[in-house]
């Protein structure tokens, strides 16, 4: 009965060991390094179709690490998507491979799959040192015809398609025609055990697609360069903007616009690996958009409809441990683009910035308004920072954002309140 009752307490205490153990250990090691945010099916007159074809896609890393792997996603798409291979390698230049880094990526030990509609993929993790702030390219072969349903449509970054075949392996694409979106890959991890990712949430400013092609010049980019040169936590960086967002709505007039951002939290946000910081920069198309097209101007949402949503925005991560910071709404007096501004949408702006900068609700403010505007007109971009159409940021004011962040936000001491 003794030895009974000892072999019992001896397996609790060992279980009690475990248990705590178990919790001191983090969750994942799995940091993203890159991602995007994507929208689709995109209109009949702006598909894209393959057919028996590879797509290299080349995307740009924040942090580094010893082993990646990738997630693919046919999230939004209503056929089956076939990977018949994939691979991925360090990118030398254009649509070329460094010699010895290409690595066989599998899912489930498989080195082929098929996605089922509205669900994403994970590879299995390769060994393969990537370097922070490098170019990879992501290989995949598209076996029979897939139309890119799942797709981020401005890139600021040129991929490649071959003609007909398997050349996921090949050093130098054969045949290849560059394209400027990127199909199907929607982030690329590296596992960095005791690193975090700041997910940066939002629409075209965040996107940055009116920067120079295929120089990283996007905010997000600057940002992780910033981290990099900085001494404190490894952060990786994860952007999240799509051309056209909303917060509140979704755009059926153009499914490449994304989900409406209350929609696509979870996948974009809460699903990204390490998230530990947010940054959202989301409402200037919700206040733009109405009056424009099909859109009703009476869709134009009051100040208290926008900040609704941001609650809901800074409830559900903090329901999740992530700390998350608002960014003010940049200005766009003068766009180009007919009938966004008006004054009393610019009023709407103000309203917003007011609260997002005076409520204490986010456990920081990024101040873009401040360091993007015209000090003698204020409701204008400054010249220098202004990419031509008075609402997108230029080269520099990505720099100018990037550098209005204060790194201290992302520190591991940084938490979100209860």
């Amino acid at each position: 009965m003794r030895a009974g009752l000892a072999r019992g307490l001896a397996a609790l205490a060992a279980a009690a060991l475990l248990s705590t153990a178990s919790a001191q250990q983090p969750a994942s090691s799995w940091v993203g390094t890159w991602g995007t945010a994507a929208g689709g099916p995109a209109l009949p007159a702006q598909q894209h179709v393959f057919d028996g074809q590879t797509v290299r896609l080349v995307v740009h890393t924040s942090i580094g690490g010893a082993r990646v792997r990738i997630r693919l996603s046919n999230e939004l798409g209503a056929q089956p998507l076939r990977i018949g291979a994939a691979h991925i390698a360090l990118r030398k230049h254009g649509a070329d491979t460094v010699p010895g880094t290409d690595r066989v990526l599998t899912f489930g030990g498989l080195a082929s799959a098929t996605i089922p509609p509205g669900a994403p993929l994970l590879s299995d993790p390769v060994e393969l040192d990537v370097p922070a702030l490098a170019d990879l390219a992501v290989s995949l072969y598209l076996p029979g015809r897939a139309e890119a349903a799942t797709v981020h449509e401005w890139a600021a970054q040129t991929s490649y398609v071959s003609g007909p075949g398997d050349f996921t392996g090949t050093a130098s694409l054969p045949r290849s025609q560059a394209i400027g979106y990127w199909p199907f890959l929607t982030e690329v991890d590296v596992e960095a055990p005791g690193a975090g990712a700041v997910v940066a949430l939002g629409d075209s400013i965040t996107e940055a697609s009116l920067t120079a092609r295929d120089a990283n010049h996007r905010w997000t980019d600057l940002l992780a360069l910033r981290l990099q040169r900085a001494p404190g936590d490894r952060i990786g960086v994860v952007n999240r903007g799509v051309s056209g967002n909303r917060m509140l709505r979704d755009p059926g007039e153009q499914p490449l616009f994304g989900k409406a951002l209350l929609a696509r939290f979870d996948r974009d946000a809460l699903a990204s690996a390490g998230a530990r910081y947010l940054v959202v920069l989301i409402g200037i198309n919700d206040i733009g958009h109405p009056g424009m097209g099909a859109i009703p101007l009476a869709e134009t949402p009051a100040p208290q409809d926008l900040i609704a949503g941001y609650r809901q925005l800074i409830a559900r991560a903090h329901a999740k441990g992530l700390a998350v910071y608002g960014a003010t709404l940049p200005p766009f007096e003068g766009t180009t683009f007919a009938k966004f501004y008006t004054r009393d949408k610019a009023a709407v702006r103000d309203a917003v910035n007011q609260w997002i900068r005076g409520s204490g609700e986010f456990d920081g403010v990024i101040d873009f308004d401040r360091a993007l505007r015209d000090p003698d007109h204020p409701t204008r971009l400054l010249s220098k920072y202004d990419s031509g159409d008075h609402l997108h940021p230029n080269d520099a004011g990505n720099q100018a954002m990037a550098d209005a962040i204060p790194l201290e936000l992302f520190h591991s001491a940084a938490a979100p309140r209860p």
